[in-house]
């Protein structure tokens, strides 16, 4: 029984074995069948995408050749229409040429009759005027033809009465010649009179006078405007400030009301017309033979170039007015000759502003006069002025060659003093007098604290010497109201410069231009404070005088006090001037602040 399990089992094994032998061997088989039909599927998709790949490629040919055709008789039809519309482009521009033609010669045609019709209408008038001329010389003729009726009738009456009226118009017309004659001499006399009482009117207004104007606020960028009034309405004189903020003794905020008080005040509103209405009769006495001198003092951006030297500016009218008097007093038989010079003072130092930069800068020397009164500057240029266009052609010239620079208070800031110097020699024929004036125009550099300006380096320097010749002025103002016997003229060179135009018989008006903003209140009160100090100082010496000599008149005092002058007192004034200057000046400060 084992023996025969175990066959069994072999051969149960054995059978197992074939079976998985032949199992094997199918398995074998169907996946080289596997094998064989995918290399056939490869093979029949690559025939078929082959002939799919041809196919396409044959119809692309076939699609090219049939666009080709398409294309080539599309491109003979463009070529067709071209050709046919550049025909007709052709046919156009030849008609464009044939209209453009006629329209040439219609406007010909035009032109011709508009000759025509100018040529007749010059004709119509030559012939209206003449018949004009021809009808007056004809009613010329018709009371040439009475007159000569009437004197052939009078020769033909009696002779002792033709004799008779010989003689009564040879006495009208010697009467007629002396009477024109004297009138001319009236004329004449009057006329000197007149510059008489004209200074003598000049000088009871003062010879040194004081005005304030006040620009206006250009726009709103400019900033919030300062509080400003005016209360003088009758008399525009006074100006009403509210200062900045101030603590009280109570710990409150409080904005006092400074008044101002001066010979003139103008308002915004007023133009340049009416200030120069106003110092138009110091241009006169100019003209009659007196120095004059006017400032435009007050800071940076405050209006004073424009016053003094823009295209309606004091300049520019001084000199149409003095043209215009000219002509009318040659009437009267005077004749005027005209200079001009146009200097800065910058740094202490003379500049002629007339002389272009590339010809070099001469020195420039003060020589003074003291018989005439009259000033000269050597190696500076003098015009001679014939006519107002020169004049504009100088302010332009000395405008481009002005120091200028740019400071915390004005991006164009005039860091000199600017002065136009105006020479006028009258001379008389019929009466042999002969006068000679000086009119300066000022316009002073930006009067400010170092601390507003930001002024550093060469900034600096130049605010130094603004403030010291301005606080040297106004010493010599100071000297000039007190009658001092000292006058310190040559602390300065605008003062040394003007030194016959501020003293003597001579006439001064200060203008202090103040700006309407609140940014600049401070220095706007600096400069009216300034102002009122030299206008108190002369009104206080005024009346002194007035009330040591009584009824005496203001110009016999005034000239009482420059008669005695009292050098003991002027010396010491002068000596605490100077010590007060020697104070201040290494800080670059003006007294008047």
């Amino acid at each position: 029984m084992q023996k025969q399990a175990l066959s069994l089992t072999l051969a149960l094994e054995t059978e197992q074995r074939n079976r998985k032998y032949e199992l094997e061997d199918k398995l074998r088989d169907h996946r080289h069948e596997v094998d064989e039909l995918r290399r056939e599927f490869k093979d029949e998709t690559d025939r078929l995408q082959r002939t799919q790949r041809e196919a396409l490629e044959a119809l692309e040919r076939h699609c090219r050749a049939e666009l080709e055709d398409e294309r080539v008789q599309k491109s003979k039809e463009l070529q067709e229409l071209r050709a046919r519309l550049g025909t007709e482009q052709q046919d156009l521009n030849i008609a464009l040429l044939g209209k453009e033609r006629e329209i040439q010669d219609m406007r010909s045609q035009l032109e011709s009759l508009k000759s025509d019709l100018d040529r007749e209408q010059t004709i119509k008038g030559n012939l209206q005027k003449q018949i004009a001329e021809v009808s007056t010389t004809a009613m010329t003729l018709e009371d040439r033809n009475r007159a000569l009726r009437a004197q052939i009738d009078f020769l033909e009456s009696d002779s002792k009465a033709q004799s008779d009226s010989f003689a009564n118009m040879e006495a009208r017309l010697q009467d007629a010649l002396r009477a024109a004659e004297e009138a001319k001499q009236k004329l004449i006399k009057e006329e000197t009179e007149r510059r008489v009482l004209f200074n003598k009117y000049q000088e009871l207004k003062g010879n040194i006078r004081v005005m304030c104007r006040v620009r206006p606020v250009l726009d709103s960028s400019e900033g919030e405007e300062a509080k400003l009034s005016f209360p003088d309405t009758k008399t525009s004189a006074q100006l009403d400030v509210t200062g900045p903020e101030e603590r009280s003794s109570l710990g409150n905020t409080i904005r006092k009301v400074i008044p101002f008080e001066f010979d003139r005040v103008f308002t915004p509103a007023v133009n340049n017309e009416d200030v120069f209405g106003e110092i138009s009769q110091l241009v006169q006495s100019a003209l009659d033979g007196y120095n004059v001198c006017i400032f435009c003092y007050g800071q940076t951006g405050s209006g004073k170039t424009f016053t003094m030297s823009s295209a309606d500016g004091m300049i520019p009218r001084a000199t149409h007015m003095i043209y215009e008097t000219i002509t009318k007093l040659k009437e009267k038989s005077w004749t005027y000759t005209m200079e001009g010079s146009f200097v800065e003072v910058y740094n202490e130092e003379l500049h002629d502003l007339l002389t272009p930069a590339s010809e070099g800068k001469k020195k420039l020397e003060i020589r003074h006069d003291d018989a005439r009164k009259q000033t000269t500057v050597l190696n500076c240029k003098a015009v001679a002025l014939d006519s107002a266009d020169k004049v504009e052609l100088m302010l332009r010239q000395a405008q481009n060659n002005r120091s200028v620079a740019a400071t915390k208070a004005n991006e164009r800031s005039s860091r000199s003093h600017s002065i136009f110097i105006l020479k006028l020699i009258g001379e008389n024929s019929a009466t042999n007098e002969r006068c000679e004036g000086t009119l300066n125009l000022v316009d002073l550099a930006g009067s400010e604290r170092l601390k507003h300006s930001g002024a550093e380096g060469d900034r600096m320097k130049e605010t130094q010497n603004i403030n010291k010749s301005l606080s040297c002025l106004g010493d010599v103002i100071e000297a000039l109201g007190r009658g001092s016997g000292h006058v310190p003229y040559r602390n300065s060179k605008l003062t040394h410069l003007l030194q016959y135009s501020l003293g003597g018989n001579s006439k001064t008006l200060m203008f202090v231009m103040v700006s309407p903003l609140e940014a600049h209140l401070k220095e706007t009160i600096t400069s009216l404070r300034f102002a009122t100090k030299v206008r108190i100082i002369l009104l206080r010496f005024l009346l002194e005088l007035m009330l040591t000599h009584g009824r005496c008149t203001i110009r016999t005092l005034v000239r009482r006090s420059l008669r005695r002058r009292p050098r003991r007192e002027s010396a010491t004034a002068d000596v605490v001037r100077r010590r007060r200057w020697t104070s201040m000046r290494g800080r670059g400060q003006c007294c008047c602040c």
